[in-house]
């Protein structure tokens, strides 16, 4: 008692204050961690170099999102998702299996509890709903395109400078700014990073018969070859190349990468098409040394990038929005300093464990996969084959896919804060 009350804000302390929680970029997950604060009555400024005009563009640039069912859950808690929902695209099964092996592993719905195990969400309209979210809410000051010029942090709080000169004394900051995270770079913060030597090539393909929902990974020597289901009949392809053949691939013409693309997915879906743009980026391991510092938490990618092969990445982030809202809105309710050592210690810990989890997995599972020596093919097969007929243990992996297992804050259990 004695130590909830000497951290209790006064009416004076609040004063000095423009805004509880300063976040500082505006994509997908700073928004979504903006809509989940306010949420549990904080103010918060979110601050971005993007124009929102340009975010806003409805030209369709190819990209989707893996949302797993727990980040859907948490979406619909904090009054997302009822922007989302009819452009969201559900995933019944997934279907895992080395090249064009006849041994696999297949992911059922039915076989966990009947709702989908997640959702594929252009990009573009998961933007949309955050945007509608954070415009609709009072306690948000979104401020765009503006960037943080100097920033001072200490004790009792973070004042930020902008470029234009306007000064944001908040008790929380939250780096939401990407894998360049100049505010992680601020603070002294070290990454650890591995390079792939791999390109990931990603765009969205039009194909002539449905994909009933089914989500298809295909390992082959050079990395994972993903088909992932779109509203209608497209889903969006994420393929992992060599880095020294990816640049041949992305200047084939449309009928050229068709063909390449047709001789790793079959004949399934029957003609395909290129819709919009074609996007290829590097791809890399990277974990922060540390996910907190004074007054500060990373989330998202500026604290952690994983490999792509199990459409993981902005899943996690969603995870950092859940736990980093949980444990800020708990110390709201209780009057407490919700930017405090004691409150980002335990982020950083609940955070770590499962970011460095996910990150050995994914890469361990492209060393396994990422190669053409006979006897680990044969390995590999079996093993899948063996994971399908363990139904405990399918089951656990399963849970790990959908975001449903494992120390999981409120928000993604579709619990309010």
């Amino acid at each position: 008692m004695v130590t909830a009350m000497a951290e209790t804000r006064t009416g004076a302390e609040r004063s000095d204050f423009d805004t509880d929680v300063l976040i500082v970029g505006g994509g997908l997950v700073g928004l979504s961690l903006a809509c989940a604060v306010s949420a549990a009555g904080l103010e918060v400024t979110v601050v971005d170099r993007e124009p929102p005009a340009e975010m806003l563009d409805p030209a369709f640039d190819g990209r989707a999102s893996s949302i797993a069912l727990g980040s859907a859950r948490m979406l619909k808690a904090i009054g997302v998702w009822a922007g989302l929902g009819e452009t969201a695209q559900p995933v019944w099964e997934i279907r895992v299996t080395e090249a064009f092996s006849t041994l696999y592993l297949h992911y059922d719905h039915r076989a966990a509890g009947g709702e989908p195990m997640g959702y594929i969400v252009e990009n573009r309209d998961l933007r949309r709903a955050l945007h509608r979210a954070v415009r609709s809410r009072t306690a948000i000051d979104w401020r765009a395109p503006a960037s943080v010029a100097d920033l001072v942090r200490d004790g009792h709080g973070a004042s930020a400078t902008l470029d234009d000169g306007t000064q944001v004394r908040a008790r929380l900051l939250a780096a939401a700014d990407g894998k360049h995270s100049a505010l992680r770079a601020r603070a002294g913060i070290g990454v650890f990073t591995h390079a792939y030597r791999q390109t990931g090539i990603v765009c969205t393909l039009g194909h002539e018969r449905p994909h009933r929902g089914i989500a298809c990974e295909r390992f082959f020597p050079a990395g994972p070859f993903a088909i992932l289901p779109m509203l209608g009949n497209r889903s969006s392809l994420v393929w992992t190349e060599a880095e020294e053949l990816a640049p041949a691939m992305m200047a084939l013409s449309e009928a050229a990468f068709l063909n390449e693309v047709a001789s790793r997915l079959g004949d399934y879906l029957g003609a395909l098409e290129v819709i919009g743009p074609r996007w290829s980026y590097p791809l890399m391991l990277g974990h922060a040394r540390h996910f907190t510092a004074e007054r500060l938490a990373l989330l998202g990618d500026a604290a952690h990038a994983i490999h792509p092969l199990a459409g993981q990445g902005l899943n996690l982030g969603l995870r950092d929005v859940a736990a980093l809202a949980e444990i800020v809105a708990d110390a709201h309710r209780l009057g407490l300093d919700i930017g405090d050592g004691a409150r980002l210690a335990r982020y950083g810990r609940w955070r770590r464990f499962d970011t460095m989890r996910m990150a050995l997995v994914t890469d361990g599972l492209n060393r396994l996969f990422s190669n053409d020596v006979a006897p680990l093919r044969a390995v590999r097969d079996l093993g899948l084959a063996a994971v399908n007929r363990m139904g405990p243990l399918k089951t656990f992996f399963m849970g790990h896919a959908m975001g449903t297992t494992g120390d999981l804050p409120r928000l993604m259990r579709g619990e309010p804060l």
